[in-house]
């Protein structure tokens, strides 16, 4: 796994050159008082490093002729890790994590600048933690004034996304397996969702059913807050209360992944809670499908990263005309946007360390191209929301269609071949979600 992760720098040093990358761990959150959320590490940090505790610091130096990766840590503390855990300290910074060369943190204004004075630039996200954004700019200032003795020193700050989030878009077969594992999980919990959601449930039982899985089997927990919606719940995008009771007639949406090893899942299934669709149900979740198997024959080498969305949009569009939601010819009402008063959201996002993940959608006007070892979610939707007027120019919405909510996601695999949906697993077809 070290060997992983060591190839992540060298790959990144190789793109910075005579410059020095800085990348600050993510900070602990408070839950409430004086109790914390359980911690989890800022996705670049661990990406580099694998290394899982606050308070650490890594520098990349490739221009320094002994210590390339340095780590700035927290010291190992008897006392202190008694109540909170142990540390790996100085010396498992550079046994356990390969690190060059490593500090306590107490020493990083000291020892930082020894790694600053002969780089060309400095590599640094302005992130949210305006202190830190603030030790680090005074670093670079007290160089600009003493560059002139020197004649070596950064002359620019520079955003280490460009470079780095531009590798973790591209999975390597390592991060390709663990987000397989996080699909499993995923697809387990979901199947058994389905069997035991019955009319009288509460949200939060399913809930709590899901996530006991994802625990079960190895994983860290949800990737995200558990969507479970039921009923007109399921046509507010990022529902989280959870606590309506299940009622005859209704849809469940379960927008709900897990995390494996900082490795994401994301998968949305939406079925009858009493095993049969009424006939709107079933017509617009016939469009929803149909608009997501067509968006996922988008998925291939070579075609843009909005080519599933420009599908899915115009599958669901013709869909709403055909049932009479919309009115019009369908590439006019795709170009006036009348769909997104049932279709608000885009149809993918990337998937990986984060749920949202880092990298670029497009450069300008030109669509990012999809390639091999990318991965993304394929998530179309139908919310027919209540108590919303039709847009101008189209038709009044039939009682019989208000408070339907349908959203069908998979995450797929950009594969040399095509693709791979890599959560299959979870049934999606009507023939497989009724109960007779």
């Amino acid at each position: 796994m070290e060997s992983e992760y060591r190839q992540r720098r060298e790959q990144v040093m190789a793109k910075i050159s005579g410059g020095t990358a800085i990348f600050r761990s993510a900070p602990t959150a408070v839950m409430h008082n004086d109790v914390e959320y359980v911690y989890r590490q800022d996705s670049d940090f661990y990406y580099l490093t694998g290394f899982n505790e606050p308070e650490a610091v890594a520098v990349l130096a490739p221009h320094h002729g002994e210590h390339r990766f340095i780590l700035f840590v927290q010291p190992k503390d008897r006392e202190k890790e008694v109540w909170s855990g142990y540390r790996c300290g100085v010396e498992g910074a550079k046994e356990i994590y390969g690190a060059d060369m490593a500090y306590p943190i107490t020493e990083l204004d000291d020892k930082l600048p020894q790694y600053l004075q002969k780089a060309e630039r400095i590599y640094y996200h302005l992130g949210r933690d305006s202190h830190f954004n603030d030790r680090i700019i005074r670093h670079y200032q007290n160089l600009l004034v003493t560059r002139p003795r020197r004649g070596t020193g950064p002359i620019a700050i520079e955003d280490t996304g460009p470079i780095l989030h531009g590798l973790r878009l591209h999975k390597s077969n390592f991060e390709v397996d663990l987000m397989r594992q996080a699909a499993d999980i995923a697809v387990s919990a979901h199947n058994h969702a389905m069997s035991i959601a019955r009319p009288g449930s509460y949200e939060y039982e399913i809930q709590a059913e899901i996530e006991h899985i994802f625990r079960l089997q190895g994983g860290m927990g949800p990737a995200y807050p558990s969507i479970v919606a039921a009923g007109k719940n399921a046509c507010v995008l990022h529902y989280i209360e959870n606590n309506y009771q299940m009622q005859e007639q209704e849809l469940l949406l379960i927008d709900a992944g897990c995390a494996y090893r900082y490795y994401n899942s994301d998968i949305t299934r939406t079925f009858p809670v009493n095993g049969k669709f009424t006939p709107e149900q079933k017509a617009l979740y016939e469009i929803v499908l149909e608009a997501q198997k067509q968006a996922i024959q988008e998925v291939k080498p070579g075609n843009g990263f909005d080519a599933p969305h420009k599908k899915a949009v115009q599958v669901l569009t013709e869909g709403l005309v055909e049932v009479g939601l919309l009115k019009g010819e369908v590439n006019q009402l795709i170009q006036e946007g009348k769909y997104k008063q049932f279709y608000m959201h885009r149809t993918s996002h990337w998937l990986g360390l984060d749920v949202h993940d880092v990298g670029v959608y497009q450069h300008g006007e030109v669509p990012q191209v999809l390639q091999p070892g990318q991965v993304l979610t394929i998530e179309p939707g139908l919310y027919i929301v209540p108590h919303t007027p039709p847009a101008e120019d189209q038709p009044p919405i039939d009682d019989r269609w208000v408070g339907i909510g349908i959203r069908i996601e998979d995450d797929v695999l950009v594969t040399p071949q095509g693709n791979e949906v890599l959560t299959a697993g979870v049934p999606k077809e009507i023939a497989d979600l009724e109960r007779t």
